[in-house]
């Protein structure tokens, strides 16, 4: 499971989403990302469905995720 505590998109609060991951000022779960995505969405279209999430958010989880699949458990 990924540590989204070092990510500046992401936050976590108790209040918001039942204390989901979600991008930093919204309460769009970061796991909407990952299965649009998977359902063959772009980034792009993406941004466009969820307005409040930023360009940069996106690629800070993208890249985030890419770094820890990279670190050995």
């Amino acid at each position: 499971m990924t540590d989204w505590e070092t990510c500046p998109a992401v936050e976590s609060v108790p209040d918001r989403v039942s204390g989901a991951c979600i991008f930093t000022g919204t309460r769009v779960p970061v796991s909407a990302l990952f299965e649009n995505l998977a359902s063959g969405a772009t980034v792009e279209e993406f941004l466009n469905w969820f307005p409040g999430v930023e360009e940069w958010q996106v690629r800070a989880v993208l890249a985030h995720e890419a770094k820890a699949l990279r670190t050995p458990a």
